[in-house]
């Protein structure tokens, strides 16, 4: 076991190695030893077809859904997941979709400190170059936390259907409360540093956000309210908002706002971070 307690269980195959000049994406079920608290924890790899480890390449990481876990992205064909598949897979690309404390994950501390680590594990493994993330719902709320907690570890966040205020945010608060470690009125501060709203110019990277009118399960006011301040500090940002759809993204809107990011940080060299 290596230094960051990493322990891997394949799903296709029994080790990266033997992937290489196989002409089909391969997917690879990774457990680790979260560094936080010790518990076993997992994370799926999607590779391109032909990967060859040792060449340079980008990174994207999509966090699920409130219920879901891991495989949310890998094997579900809603727009938001088969955008961030078919986006990663164009440009070659490792995909990764972690558990981050499923199937209620939120972001919390454990969370936070999983993909801190997974991150490293990455960078460590491969030649990796930059590093992407998005999400949708509980995902996109998560991916904008995690940016603003971490700018220094993401150079593009595509965050659809989300959250960017968890003082205001009202529903899922049993799972919320789990996640962060107490209830806003216990603990707020931890709700504010969770809460991407206060800390736009910690969002140094481009920003796309997707948001929907009707959408009752995750209201799209604060994102709004975020994708115009970045707009108001010269930001490279993209939201695209439907006004009559509800609690959805589609493949086509997802596509954008992901593509937007990877593009826009072209002017953002990593080696800057």
């Amino acid at each position: 076991m290596n230094r960051f307690g990493l322990i891997a269980s394949f799903l296709s195959v029994p080790f990266v190695g033997s992937v290489l000049g196989q002409t089909g994406p391969v997917t690879q079920d990774v457990s680790f030893v979260a560094s936080c608290d010790g518990t076993t924890q997992r994370y799926v790899l999607l590779f391109p077809p032909d990967f060859k480890k040792d060449r340079p390449c980008d990174v994207l990481i999509a966090l699920h859904g409130h219920g879901s876990d891991r495989w949310q992205y890998i094997k579900n064909n809603r727009g938001t997941c088969k955008a961030a598949r078919d986006v990663a897979m164009r440009h070659r690309m490792i995909f990764v979709s972690p558990d981050y404390r499923a199937k209620t994950s939120w972001m919390g501390p454990k969370a936070e400190a999983d993909l801190v680590q997974i991150i490293a594990r990455l960078k460590d493994e491969y030649a990796v170059k930059k590093v992407f993330l998005t999400g949708g719902s509980m995902g996109g709320s998560s991916c904008l936390t995690f940016a603003a907690l971490h700018p220094d570890l993401i150079d593009g966040v595509a965050s659809m259907n989300g959250t960017a205020n968890h003082l205001e945010y009202a529903n899922f608060q049993d799972a919320i409360r789990k996640s962060f470690g107490g209830t806003k009125a216990e603990i707020p501060l931890e709700y504010k540093k969770r809460s991407a709203e206060y800390w736009p110019e910690r969002l140094t990277m481009p920003v796309g956000i997707t948001a929907s009118g009707k959408d009752e399960s995750v209201p799209p006011h604060s994102v709004m309210r975020l994708a115009d301040v970045l707009r108001k500090m010269n930001r490279k940002v993209l939201l695209i908002y439907r006004p009559e759809t509800g609690h959805i993204t589609s493949h086509e809107d997802a596509t954008q706002v992901i593509e937007f990011v990877i593009r826009q940080s072209t002017a953002t060299p990593a080696s800057a971070k």
